[in-house]
């Protein structure tokens, strides 16, 4: 719920202007914004009781699709404005985490858990000009929590469901000049059977630790660090129909995945002149994930797959006034993957893209604000491709109205394995970026004498050149024919009715047309219609938040969210051909009570009807559970 005061209560407030960094890659008032924006702040995560991030995602903004393969630890993916995870690009502390190693280049959220995380920043809507391939949809921006001057300590810890534990703890001080913070947390579950067809648990655990430290050497010049580690070990259900496959349906369901996510980060921060600010970085991305499948299933090698990237980024900054500013920037990328099958030698393959690009701001006229962005990549192996972002935010005389819109074209380049390992023919050169326009307008409104902020926007993008593997062509990846277009309308809304009651509605429409298969010349008839896959054409959720009289340490919240009916592949546990996902109906109770003000109990109420819902075809989705926890900062 508090996303939504964050996004539109302050939105044109003269006292304290909301301030956001994703979408020029710099920090900007939000009421000057001509794209579409959704904050999850501090306080949002320090009141929120979900356990991962998806979670949050799922039932707190518009146009963000999350669908998940199972219960806690599975794999799991964001959807931005119903275009595929591959065309949303994702950044942890400013480093991209997209998996060179998996079959898109995109990333899972199913190993980013709440309790070290600050604030979320969702960028909707075509961004290449300034975050380059994959940037068609938009991006995510988490930032973790940083170190304060003083001493500070937090404890973390919830119980639920499933033999659910949540451990969490951070230690974090430091001067005026110098700030540090380390974080270490612990989950684990004996969790639920990931597919529905047995009834085995499958366990899920993950530890991780984050860590930062930042020092400011003079006015001048200050150097960031940044570090996160994530090892994870789960438990997993393979597809399987039949002996025919390799493998029985009565087998021993223990398939194991571990995984190793990491992150790292050091930038230098050089301001020669007041209006003038230059970023040096280096980052680096690793991911390190080992499939072993389960005894008797006639396939017990293992899987070894290696991704890593190394990032060399300069950013400058001029400001020439409060309102007028010019971002440019140089980037080098060299991407690294590594595929192991049962030990029995590495295959190595790289690839790199160098970068530049710039993006001016300007306030036009007193209203009036405008950015034209552009961004030059060329890549190793696919060439030259550039991308382009105009935005525009009117902002009238009365400070509660305002209108913004955008136009941009964006690309996404094929990733490593879509260059060499999609098929046994390996990289013949054919394979070049797919390509993207997208426009949006909205309107937010701010109608203060009765309490409730609006926010609505029309969205519609269309790429083609699509990479696909098709039949045709012996399954080997390609640009093909078909244009691939998802348009619709996002709808949030926030109604403070008075200081006891209060209630967050969003909804958003999707259409979408799989112009990629439908255009396929080898077509199966077994596509059910020319929807995109896991889309939903509806998705409403509503969160209704209450006080007691008397008792405003007790906080109440009742969430609810439907889910339209949804297109999917048939994953061979039956068939092959194309399924349905049935509409659902989940809501959820929360209940805080803050002790003393110094201890935050909660408990929560998962799915209290008990609904059997799918979001990805014939993977479980969790039934009735609870959780309870508490949390003491010092």
């Amino acid at each position: 719920m508090i996303v939504i005061i964050c996004t539109y209560a302050n939105v044109f407030a003269k006292e304290i202007p909301v301030i956001v960094i994703a979408p020029s890659n710099k920090t900007q008032s939000l009421s000057t914004v001509g794209t579409s924006v959704t904050i999850l702040d501090e306080k949002f995560f320090q009141n929120s009781t979900e356990l991962f991030l998806g979670d949050v995602l799922s039932t707190n903004t518009p146009s963000t699709n999350f669908f998940q393969s199972g219960g806690h630890g599975t794999a799991s993916a964001i959807q931005l404005r119903g275009l595929p995870k591959r065309y949303s690009t994702v950044y942890i502390d400013g480093v991209k985490m997209s998996d060179p190693s998996s079959v898109s280049n995109d990333y899972d959220f199913n190993h980013i858990l709440n309790s070290q995380i600050s604030r979320v920043e969702i960028l909707k809507g075509n961004q290449s000009s300034i975050y380059g391939s994959g940037a068609i949809g938009g991006t995510i921006h988490i930032t973790t929590k940083k170190g304060k001057p003083g001493f500070n300590k937090d404890f973390n810890y919830s119980v639920g469901s499933n033999q659910t534990h949540n451990l969490s703890t951070y230690l974090s001080g430091g001067k005026e000049n110098s700030t540090y913070y380390i974080g270490l947390q612990r989950f684990q579950t004996d969790g639920v059977s990931q597919m529905t067809h047995n009834d085995e648990k499958d366990r899920y655990r993950n530890n991780g630790l984050i860590a930062n430290y930042n020092h400011q050497f003079s006015d001048a010049l200050e150097v960031k660090t940044n570090y996160r580690i994530a090892d994870t070990y789960l438990q997993y259900d393979a597809v399987c129909v039949s002996s025919a496959f390799g493998c029985s349906p009565t087998r021993d369901h223990s398939e194991e995945q571990d995984t190793i996510e990491s992150s790292a980060n050091i930038s230098l921060i050089h301001k020669p002149l007041k209006k003038l600010t230059n970023k040096f970085t280096v980052a680096n991305t690793y991911v390190k994930r080992i499939y072993a499948d389960a005894p008797n299933s006639k396939n017990t090698i293992q899987d070894n797959y290696y991704g890593e990237r190394y990032t060399f980024l300069y950013q400058g900054n001029y400001n020439f006034n409060l309102d007028n500013s010019f971002v440019f920037g140089v980037e080098r990328e060299d991407d690294s993957i590594g595929y192991n099958k049962d030990l029995n030698g590495t295959k190595y393959r790289d690839a790199y893209v160098t970068s530049k690009y710039f993006d001016y701001q300007k306030r036009i006229t007193n209203n009036l604000y405008g950015t034209f962005g552009s961004r030059f990549d060329d890549h190793s192996l696919a060439g030259n491709e550039d991308s382009h972002r105009a935005t525009l935010a009117y902002v009238f005389d009365d400070k509660s109205t305002k209108l913004k819109g955008s136009y941009g074209t964006g690309f996404r380049y094929p990733s490593l394995y879509e260059f060499y390992f999609y098929s046994s023919s390996g990289y013949d050169g054919n394979e070049s970026a797919e390509n993207s326009k997208s426009f949006d307008v909205g309107l937010e409104k701010s109608f203060r004498n009765i309490g409730l902020d609006i926010d609505i926007s029309y969205f519609n993008t269309k790429y083609h050149d699509v990479l696909e593997g098709w039949q045709a062509s012996g399954w080997d990846a390609g640009n093909h024919p078909g244009t691939v277009k998802t348009q619709g309308l996002e709808l949030i809304s926030y109604w403070k009715f008075n200081d006891l009651l209060n209630f967050d509605l969003n909804y958003t429409y999707t259409s979408t047309y799989d112009g990629a298969e439908q255009d396929d010349p080898n077509k199966s008839s077994s596509y059910t219609n020319a929807q995109l896959v896991r889309v939903p054409r509806n998705i409403i959720n509503l969160s209704s938040n209450f006080k007691i009289p008397n008792y405003k340490n007790f906080d109440f919240t009742i969430k609810t969210k439907w889910s339209d009916m949804a297109r999917d592949y048939g994953n061979g546990n039956r068939t092959f051909d194309d399924e349905r996902i049935d509409d659902y109906l989940v809501s959820d109770l929360i209940a805080r009570y803050n002790l003393w003000n110094k201890y935050n109990i909660n408990f929560s109420l998962i799915n209290i009807l008990d609904e059997k819902y799918e979001t990805a075809r014939d993977y479980s989705q969790l039934g009735r559970s609870f959780n309870i926890g508490i949390k003491r900062s010092f």
